[in-house]
């Protein structure tokens, strides 16, 4: 009599048997690997729906020969949909391998957000979502604002912890190591002013109100806006990506567990140190941005020296420089804040500080461009 060797397929296959007792018993055969292939778990979804309907779902896996996470994700597919059919699932036909896997996949809890999102919303609800996003991160900005604004109020009364080397450290990362590019960025904006100024005043014999108009255009407008948008895209991301790191490192959860106010120790020194330094920065980018003019005043317009001088300060008054200062403490504070507030909201991820740093010099540029605007309105009003 020959004998009929009974080898199992290369390939995996899926056999599903209806019992008595309204058991499913699912046959594992063969080699259920990715590169050999395995069936889909369609044919298993089909057997749960069928009537009479089925009360318990058990496996056998005798001729199971080969087996890797290609299994694995078929398993925990039946077991979910048996979870949602409320089907009892026997695990005791599978290899101890595959169960230990399958009981550690199912302690750890799945994380918010990871699974892949469902249909695409229609547009009157993407509207929707925009808004309501939109409302609930100016309520978070809002709250920021208004912890920092106590932060203040406990620094005047004494009462604000945070380490005063990390102020000293802030000021030196605002202020000194800030003066390179600050320097270059103001010298042409003072050239591009100056040079657009003298080709068309020149068709006038104007030439000598260049002048005015570098000295007015510095002192007022482009010496503090143009620092704060340096600040905004230097120190703001630096501000935002410090925060959002500890943040994915946990060390802020450390310091509210250990009863240090983060608002205090890490929002507070920065927010000074940029306070304090961009009134400084400002009138250093505003003397710079003046004597690029005054080399294209004596270079190119042929102006004397001292001409071009008494004109600016005929042009340029306290009450001019003074609104340029102002303007520069409000924007450092807003550079500051955007980046802090980014930096806290930032995600557990790496990804995450790069968007929240990213979100800093967004933020921190409109809010500056916006206030520059108010700022402008405000002084139209008052006659300034």
């Amino acid at each position: 009599m020959k004998t009929v060797s009974m080898t199992p397929p290369a390939r995996g296959e899926l056999r599903c048997e209806r019992l008595a007792d309204d058991t499913l018993l699912v046959h594992l055969v063969g080699h259920w690997t990715i590169r050999a292939g395995a069936p889909v778990v369609t044919e298993v979804y089909q057997q749960l729906d069928a009537s009479p309907p089925v009360r318990r779902l058990a496996f056998e896996a005798q001729a199971l020969t080969a087996w890797d996470t290609r299994l694995l994700t078929f398993l925990r597919q039946v077991l979910e949909a048996s979870t949602h059919r409320q089907i009892v699932v026997d695990q005791q036909g599978l290899p101890e391998g595959i169960r230990r896997l399958l009981a550690l996949a199912a302690a750890v809890p799945e994380r918010e957000g990871a699974r892949r999102g469902g249909a695409r919303l229609s547009w009157l609800a993407g509207i929707g979502t925009a808004v309501l996003a939109a409302w609930q991160g100016a309520g978070a900005m809002l709250g920021f604002i208004g912890e920092a604004v106590l932060a203040c109020l406990r620094l005047v009364t004494g009462q604000a912890r945070f380490r005063r080397v990390d102020l000293v450290l802030f000021v030196q990362e605002c202020g000194v190591q800030a003066l390179g590019i600050v320097t270059l960025i103001s010298f042409l904006i003072g050239l591009i002013l100056a040079f657009m100024g003298a080709v068309q005043l020149r068709q006038f014999g104007a030439q000598i109100f260049v002048a005015d108009l570098v000295g007015l255009g510095m002192t007022r407008e482009m010496g503090c806006v143009m620092t704060g948008i340096i600040m905004a895209g230097r120190t703001g991301a630096a501000f935002a990506a410090q925060l959002g790191t500890m943040q994915v490192n946990e060390e802020i959860d450390a310091l509210q567990t250990m009863g240090i106010p983060p608002m205090e120790f890490l929002v507070l020194p920065r927010m000074l140190a940029l306070m304090l330094m961009m009134p400084l920065l400002c009138v250093y980018a505003d003397l710079l941005g003046m004597l690029a003019g005054l080399l294209i005043g004596t270079g190119l317009l042929n102006l004397s020296m001292v001409e071009y001088i008494n004109e600016t300060r005929k042009a340029v008054h306290l009450v001019d420089l003074g609104l340029g200062l102002v303007k520069s403490v409000i924007f450092g504070a807003l550079v500051a804040l955007a980046g802090c507030l980014r930096g806290m909201q930032c995600g557990r991820s790496a990804s995450a500080v790069g968007a929240a740093a990213t979100s800093a010099v967004v933020s921190g540029i409109v809010w500056i461009i916006a206030a520059d605007g108010l700022f402008a309105v405000l002084a139209d009003r008052l006659g300034l």
